[in-house]
């Protein structure tokens, strides 16, 4: 089993009681806790750096010489490897239900309740009418539930995204959005050698996605990466693609010199590196108007696409075509009606589909290209009122065309203000080199944990015991994990303690690192120190008034349970005494 090496190891520093409840939530990370606690985003991903499962990928054959291509083409390797070995999960029963009540009660301290009901999208937020019409309750499963249940959602670290290939009906591993950026910020920088400082998280009540600063800007959505040219193509995927930059706020952007929340006053980013990444993101998200992106938009907007007709020759005489019928062609074809390879996709359509005369009342897209090349920087007003007066369009979209292109080439990203009273925290910059090797990035982070909160943080969300208080932990243990809890309900005492025996005696977690209890219920393994502690849930559940004590020697585990005395057997090489 790989080892962290220890000989640096700091003392231990326990958790203040003030922040005992932000350092659990580093172990359960649920998407609400990063919403209330903006320090872990970075934080997950500062532990999947630190964990020896990304560099072991760069001994994968499918990484051999990547270093000899250029930095895109070493993203898009890195794309289809993700693509290959992990799924999209946004299973409600991944890692079980919880109440708003709950979580309001718990977070009201933090962040004012109508804040969180405003921002966050579990608590009731519905973003622009968009979310309106998609019921977004019905939309994520949730309404089959009373209207006060909400999902954990737990974001996973790369171990547990791994481990889903244990569960009945994975293959594969998988992860929810913001494991899948946190996964991709990582692995770009040790997989890629992409600078952590090109690299920004961007989360939306709805969404998480990365901003790349690498060739004109790539955003990472789940699994897939988006170019520029992509954004603009008008395919289904780059429309879903779109959906949190257009229609929502962005609630905070995290970054290796530090995070904005749009809710709290203060933030932590370099305001250099803000900017830059505002800029750059802005110029990504529009584009100018030029026949092909006329196309795309009509490849998209199939509304409008009976606005518009087509010109071809069929055996040398002229015909006229219906945009929609060609675009539906598209479909099963190599070609596009986008590009130089237009004319080989007309030649393959059926000649019962073209029109010997000009369909009346469509507008001719030829013509309408051509009017681009000798306009090209036409304003879009003066567009608007030529195309009800010169192109002659009756069909009952085209007063809205203009509008929805307007639309489709330029978005303003809503991102939190930091020209407005933001108050800036300085904290310890995270310098880390790709040509380093993991063990100096841990020793160097270990450096910065007094110094850099989202650091301090990282190690909790590495789970590593050696060099974390237990508290947080065990508080995360037995109060926020309910699948165990539920999926036992029909098992009594000593079958319980009978099953947590005879479960699979390997960790999903490298070293000294342990999983939450659910993780092992999920993937049905665990060291005996981790089974050890998912049967102290489960039993403290049912025996609340129960004193429950846990002793950790190095190979033995001992859990005492009023009267019941059960031993279970460790690698983890940890020692600790604790009354749960």
């Amino acid at each position: 089993m790989e080892m962290i090496n220890t000989k640096k190891v700091m003392p231990v520093q326990p958790v203040a009681d003030d922040l005992l409840d932000k350092y659990s939530s580093a172990i359960t990370l649920s998407d609400m806790e990063i919403f209330i606690y903006p320090d872990l985003l970075y934080s997950l991903v500062l532990a999947n750096i630190m964990s020896p499962v990304i560099w072991q990928w760069r001994d994968d054959p499918w990484f051999a010489k990547i270093d000899k291509l250029s930095p895109y083409r070493r993203v898009v390797r890195l794309k289809q490897f993700i693509m290959d070995h992990y799924d999209f999960n946004l299973d409600l029963d991944s890692w079980g239900l919880t109440s708003k009540d709950v979580e309001i009660e718990r977070f009201k301290e933090v962040m004012d309740p109508e804040m969180i009901a405003e921002s966050n999208a579990l608590f009731g937020y519905s973003g622009d009418q968009y979310y309106f019409d998609m019921d977004i309750r019905k939309h994520f499963g949730l309404d089959k539930y009373d209207g006060d249940i909400i999902p954990y959602w737990k974001t996973e670290t790369v171990e547990a995204m791994d481990a889903f290939c244990h569960r009945e009906g994975y293959r594969n591993g998988a992860g929810e959005c913001v494991s899948l950026s946190t996964l991709y910020a990582a692995a770009l920088f040790v997989v890629c050698k992409i600078p952590l400082e090109d690299i920004f998280l961007m989360a939306t009540p709805l969404h998480s996605q990365n901003f790349v600063d690498l060739k004109g800007g790539l955003i990472t959505n789940n699994r897939r990466i988006v170019t520029k040219n992509m954004w603009f193509n008008g395919t289904a995927l780059s429309a879903r693609a779109q959906r949190a930059l257009r229609h929502e706020q962005v609630t905070m952007v995290a970054h290796c010199s530090g995070n904005i929340h749009v809710v709290y006053p203060q933030a932590s980013i370099d305001h250099q590196a803000y900017r830059k990444f505002a800029d750059k993101l802005t110029d990504y998200l529009q584009v100018e108007l030029t026949q092909e992106i006329l196309c795309n938009f009509l490849r998209e907007h199939r509304s409008f696409q009976e606005c518009f007709q087509i010109p071809h020759r069929c055996h040398g005489k002229p015909c006229w075509l219906a945009a929609e019928n060609v675009y539906h062609y598209e479909h099963s074809s190599t070609f596009k009606v986008s590009d130089n390879t237009r004319e080989k996709l007309l030649d393959e359509i059926d000649a019962y589909d073209c029109h010997p005369e000009p369909i009346e009342g469509r507008i001719d897209l030829g013509y309408f290209e051509d009017f681009f090349k000798r306009h090209p920087h036409v304003d879009l007003d003066e567009l608007q009122h030529r195309l009800v007066a010169e192109f002659n369009c009756k069909h009952e979209n085209a007063c809205n065309l203009i509008e929805k292109l307007q639309a489709f080439i330029q978005i303003t990203p809503r991102l939190p203000d930091a020209e407005g009273n933001k108050e800036q925290v300085h904290i310890a910059p995270i310098v880390l080199s790709a040509d380093m090797e993991r063990e100096q990035i841990i020793e160097i982070l270990e450096g910065l944990r007094g110094e850099n909160p989202m650091v301090d943080l990282g190690f909790y969300v590495l789970r590593d015991m050696q060099r974390c208080d237990w508290t947080p932990f065990v508080k995360a243990a037995l109060e926020r994990n309910p699948v165990s809890i539920a999926a036992t309900g029909g098992l009594d005492d000593e079958a319980l303690i009978a099953q947590l025996l005879a479960m699979t005696n390997e960790s999903i977690y490298s070293a000294t690192r342990l999983a939450q209890p659910d993780e092992v219920w999920n993937f049905q393994r665990g060291d005996g120190v981790e089974r050890a502690i998912c049967l102290a849930n489960i039993w403290k559940s049912r025996h609340p008034q129960a004193v429950v004590g846990l002793e950790v020697a190095d190979s033995l585990v001992r859990l005492q349970l009023d009267g019941h005395v059960v031993d279970f057997s460790s690698a983890k090489g940890l020692r600790a005494s604790l009354s749960l």
